[in-house]
C-alpha cells in the first residue's frame, strides 16, 4: 500500500493520507493532553491539598482526562478510516 499523492489514479490516495496525517496529530493531542491530566494530579498530590480540595481538584481533572480520551479515540479512529478507505 503506497502512501502519496495518488498512485492508481483513483483520486483519493492524497485526501486518505491527508486524513492519516491529520488523525495522528489529534490524536497526540489527545496524548498530550493524558500527559498533562497525569502531571496535574501528581502535582495535586505533592500539594498536599485536605480531602475536600483534593477531591474537587481530582474532580475537574477526570473532564478534562475524559476529554483528552475522547480526543485520542477520535484521531485513531481519523487513521483507521484512511487506512481503510486509502
Amino acid at each position: 500500500m503506497a502512501y502519496g499523492p495518488d498512485p492508481d489514479g483513483t483520486g483519493n490516495g492524497g485526501t486518505m493520507a491527508a486524513l492519516i496525517w491529520i488523525g495522528t496529530a489529534v490524536s497526540l493531542a489527545g496524548l498530550a493532553g493524558l500527559v498533562g491530566c497525569i502531571l496535574a494530579a501528581l502535582k495535586a498530590r505533592r500539594a498536599g491539598l485536605d480531602d475536600a480540595a483534593m477531591r474537587a481538584r481530582l474532580q475537574r481533572l477526570v473532564a478534562w482526562n475524559m476529554g483528552a480520551l475522547g480526543l485520542s479515540v477520535l484521531g485513531l479512529m481519523l487513521v483507521v478510516v484512511g487506512l481503510f478507505l486509502g
